[in-house]
């Protein structure tokens, strides 16, 4: 079965052909440049910049996967969670493609797409495992017992862990998207300049929290002169990096030894960290569990996991309503 994926939830405009569950024939990602001098996503922008691009990106992954109009057999588009102006976009355009051509239609949660991802190149990945999706606009750790069977065991309270490092780049200076920034400089400075606050680190609780995290990077800049951020640029980088990924190792690899699984996976953006799966992978060894990644492409925003999980749930749900709306607040059931 060959199915086309439409994701349109964020600031990337992407069409992906896929076939059946895990072959990639083509998966074309554009990246919106336009919000690079706002230091974060425009709603409006983002929905317009999609209307633009979403016909060449569509022609190009046809013409990437060498099929023609009409050959796929399915359509996935993603409905969210996400911006409603920039779901709606994708999401019409796939129910547009499904009605002119006569195909089946699956509307797919994007943070299904994301858990699809690792189930896209790693055949060898436990049905049940403990995934963490991390992004701009997500950090859920979920207790996944197969496709479509998930126990969200917490989530942030408040920003995202992707939305906390855009703000800290920005506070720094390093431009949007930030994490690619401090990711690189963290490489570099010394994580043990700053010890900034652990957000929500009680034993209990498997919720997160950033905002006092981003708070407090904040009062510290405010403190020093333009010759000393500049000196210490990159050890702030670097102890705010240890902070925020702290937090995510110590609760995941609980929630791993609490329900006795055998693997852990990420997905979504903060995933291509490289300090991330450096100290997942050295404490999972620990507990003799598995670590799972995708490539970066696969990180961020993409086609190729919608129509993975667009397949994956065609086959549990059969497909969608073409009266199917953009949910904005959509969560993972």
């Amino acid at each position: 079965m060959i199915t086309l994926g439409i994701e349109t939830s964020c600031d990337e405009t992407s069409v992906a052909v896929v076939e059946d569950s895990d072959k990639i024939l083509s998966n074309v990602i554009l990246s919106q440049l336009i919000h690079k001098g706002y230091g974060g996503v425009v709603p409006e922008l983002a929905g317009r910049e999609h209307l633009k691009a979403i016909m060449t990106v569509y022609d190009e992954a046809l013409k990437k996967a060498g099929v023609q109009a009409g050959d796929f057999d399915l359509i996935a588009a993603t409905y969210g969670p996400g911006l409603v102006g920039a779901l709606l976009v994708g999401l019409n355009f796939g129910k547009g493609l499904a009605y002119g051509y006569d195909k089946p239609f699956v509307a797919v949660n994007h943070l299904e797409g994301h858990i699809a991802s690792n189930f896209l190149v790693h055949p060898n990945l436990p049905e049940k495992h403990i995934t963490l999706i991390i992004s701009g606009g997500h950090t859920s750790l979920v207790l996944v017992n197969g496709f479509g069977r998930y126990r969200v065991l917490g989530q942030t309270k408040d920003d995202a862990v992707g939305e906390a490092y855009d703000k800290v780049a920005k506070l720094l200076g390093l431009g949007y998207p930030g994490g690619e920034q401090i990711d690189r400089l963290g490489r570099i400075g010394d994580r043990k300049y700053f010890r900034f606050p652990r957000g929500v680190i009680r034993e209990e609780s498997y919720d997160f929290s950033y905002s006092g995290l981003k708070t407090a990077v904040a009062l510290h800049v405010r403190d020093l002169s333009e010759s000393e951020l500049e000196q210490h640029r990159a050890d702030i980088a670097a102890s705010f990096q240890e902070a925020a990924l702290e937090v995510l190792v110590v609760k995941t690899i609980r929630a791993a030894k609490e329900f006795g699984v055998e693997a852990v996976s990420l997905s979504g953006g903060v995933a291509s960290n490289s300090r991330l799966k450096e100290l997942m992978q050295k404490h999972l060894s620990k507990i003799k569990a598995r670590f799972f990644c995708p490539p970066p492409e696969l990180c961020t925003d993409n086609a190729a996991m919608i129509a993975a999980a667009g397949f994956r749930r065609f086959g549990i749900d059969g497909p969608s309503d073409l009266n199917a709306n953009a949910v904005p607040y959509l969560k993972l059931v």
